[in-house]
């Protein structure tokens, strides 16, 4: 679906396709046949190589010294579709090339899912998650391709079954790495397989004989915090990676005589030299005359193996009443990142509590700058430029660097214990930056 910014009241053939994609997924009902046809959503979804994941035993079972391989199942790492994973051809009205209402709201129901920004608005995102919902699990073989990574719901259902296991899976993200290869290896090595780290239908069947073994909590989540913990409570050697909103042609928001690109430029300076000043390694991904996309900037720090990102920006809104800054953390329903969750929560409130800004809280999305980063990721939304109030407040370098104390102490926060914690907004960064 090469397709960007279709939108209510748009028309053509790519918004019939959308249309039996979410009748696929279920945000939208199928029209009923003529004739007393039923249709699939009549009967329930047709029966995939999918089904025979679900945690009831199967009959017949293999020895464990059997050594079996996954290699023979087809597959491609590039997303499209093959036989056995067409999405059914729904009957639909033949007004089924008009973006309506209907079809507006449910893909801001689907969105909504997925964590994205809810805006009606067919772009990039919104079409890469809709492609990413076709595939189940079972229906392609999955494996670890560097060059092009197998992305989509049967990656995260995968990750999802493997972390219930016990085995580290990192975040549910349904991004096929490394780390999720090293987990398929060790279930394949505790079940009598080839650990070659493909899953194919033998380890499919491994998995379908399996039910749940970890329970009271989310693994990912404490394996995530205990690393955090193992750091210690000093800022030295810690690596900050700080990405200002836009650059280059790209000024993003432009009001009321200030740019959104300038404006984070100068703050991500002010940001890095204080954060040096204490004793943590800072690097900007970027030089102010690059334009990079959202996968581009993570593929950068995450090759600067940085222990935290944190990005740069402002906000619009066609109304000029829209006000105040928010925090944005990766989570979906799957999973989310649990220092990613906690960092937030730490900046927003010593933000708020140092400036006279709107509290808007802490979100979690799904954006492709908070999902591909393997470090804990936040996004900072500063306030509105069109709006009056916060206008004067980011055109003012006292409140840049106020903003700039703010992500320093919250930082300093989420590495120290709880015993030696400070009340929001009263951390002194200098005096415990180099405490053991």
């Amino acid at each position: 679906m090469d397709v960007k910014l279709l939108r209510l009241g748009d028309q053509g053939p790519v918004v019939a396709e959308i249309r039996t994609t979410l009748t696929h997924l279920g945000f939208l009902p199928a029209t009923p046949r003529q004739g007393g046809e039923r249709t699939e959503t009549d009967t329930g979804p047709a029966t995939t190589a999918a089904s025979t994941t679900t945690d009831a035993p199967r009959t017949g079972t293999s020895p464990a010294s059997v050594r079996r391989t996954d290699a023979a199942l087809p597959a491609s790492p590039s997303g499209s579709l093959s036989a056995g994973q067409q999405i059914p051809a729904f009957p639909v009205s033949s007004q089924s090339d008009h973006f309506d209402h209907t079809l507006d709201r449910a893909l801001r129901a689907f969105q909504q899912s997925r964590g994205l920004s809810v805006d009606g608005i067919l772009g990039p995102d919104t079409t890469r998650a809709l492609e990413e919902a076709r595939h189940n699990l079972g229906d392609r073989l999955l494996y670890h391709s560097a060059a092009h990574p197998f992305v989509g719901d049967d990656v995260a259902a995968l990750q999802e079954r493997l972390s219930n296991m016990g085995f580290d899976v990192g975040r549910t993200d349904g991004i096929f790495g490394p780390r999720t290869e090293s987990a398929v290896r060790d279930f394949q090595r505790n079940r009598g397989l080839d650990a070659d780290g493909r899953c194919g239908p033998h380890t499919l069947d491994e998995l379908a004989r399996l039910r749940r073994t970890v329970t009271g909590g989310r693994p990912d989540v404490l394996r995530e915090s205990v690393r955090l913990l193992a750091r210690g409570s000093s800022l030295l050697g810690v690596v900050i990676a700080l990405d200002p909103g836009h650059g280059g042609d790209d000024t993003g928001i432009v009001c009321s005589g200030l740019c959104e690109r300038d404006l984070m430029a100068d703050l991500a300076d002010r940001l890095s030299t204080r954060l040096i000043d204490s004793g943590l390694e800072s690097v900007l991904i970027h030089a102010p005359d690059e334009s990079l996309t959202e996968q581009e900037r993570a593929i950068r720090a995450n090759s600067l193996e940085a222990d935290l990102l944190i990005s740069l920006h402002t906000d619009g809104s066609d109304s000029p009443q829209a006000q105040g800054i928010s925090a944005y953390y990766y989570g979906t329903t799957r999973g989310s990142s649990a220092v990613g969750e906690r960092f937030a929560q730490l900046v927003q409130r010593e933000i708020v509590s140092r400036t006279n800004m709107l509290d808007c809280r802490t979100h979690p999305k799904a954006w492709d700058l908070l999902r591909r980063t393997r470090m804990p990721a936040v996004r900072l939304d500063l306030g509105y430029l069109t709006n009056e109030h916060d206008a004067q407040a980011l055109g003012s370098t006292q409140f840049r660097a106020a903003v700039a104390e703010s992500v320093l102490a919250a930082t300093q926060r989420l590495f120290l214990p709880p015993e030696l914690d400070a009340p929001t907004g009263q951390l002194h960064v200098p005096r415990v930056a180099g405490r053991a």
